[in-house]
């Protein structure tokens, strides 16, 4: 993102680590989108929390900056930015809430349409693919109306085998909207397993559902330098 001010160019990179310790931040400010970057904040932790994936958003009337991030297997937070990008102020909204994995929203992908928001979420499933979700909302902060599966005409409810990273506008194409989403496991069967199912057989204690998940590749530290990328065009009825 570029910051409004000094046009500034702004990178947010998630920094994983092993199972058990923190999830952070790394924020890096540069005059040229070439770079080079300069580090203005290291393992930076919004409010405390563990931030997993995430969008930033720049108002394009007020350059007004907003981050969407995962609180780690808890819910979907929308902070608000410091001008200079870089940070977040003391202000934030929570939403989707969930109990656990594999039902906790991850990846949210944001973009405005007219006065509307909207936002596609997946479930928290490893890397296998599951069903995404869009909502709506009037604001940044929502309340958020959720709207369903995006993916209506994909039979296997896997998001045509991949997880929704980002929505842009086509810039000469009016009220044309694509959907980049990752296809971490590109080698997937056509007719991969309904993880987010599995996941919570698992998690009530049935020791059969991880099993079919192994028999998949569940668990294993998957190539994601292999991954590869889906585009989906979005079409809107009304």
């Amino acid at each position: 993102v570029r910051q409004p001010d000094s046009g500034r160019f702004v990178c947010w990179l998630r920094v994983s680590s092993r199972a058990g310790r923190p999830q952070a931040l790394l924020v890096l400010v540069a005059d040229s989108i070439l770079g080079p970057y300069t580090k203005v904040r290291l393992g930076l932790r919004p409010f405390g929390m563990d931030a997993g994936d995430f969008d930033l958003v720049v108002d394009p009337e007020d350059g007004k900056g907003y981050c969407y991030f995962e609180r780690v297997h808890r819910e979907l937070i929308c902070a608000d930015l410091t001008r200079d990008l870089t940070d977040v102020t003391g202000y934030y909204s929570t939403h989707f809430p969930r109990a656990r994995p594999p039902f906790v929203r991850e990846a949210p992908a944001h973009f405005v349409r007219g006065d509307r928001h909207y936002l596609i979420t997946s479930g928290t499933t490893w890397y296998f693919p599951n069903q995404s979700e869009i909502a709506s909302a009037q604001t940044y902060h929502g309340p958020w109306t959720v709207l369903g599966d995006p993916h209506a005409a994909d039979p296997t409810e896997t998001s045509f085998r991949s997880q929704v990273s980002s929505v842009f506008q086509h810039p000469h194409r009016p009220d044309l909207y694509i959907a980049l989403a990752d296809r971490w496991l590109p080698n997937l069967a056509d007719d991969p397993p309904k993880a987010t199912d599995l996941l919570a057989r698992e998690t009530a204690g049935d020791p059969s559902a991880v099993a079919e998940l192994m028999r998949y590749g569940y668990g294993s530290d998957p190539d994601t330098s292999r991954a590869s990328y889906v585009w989906l065009p979005i079409r809107f009825d009304g």
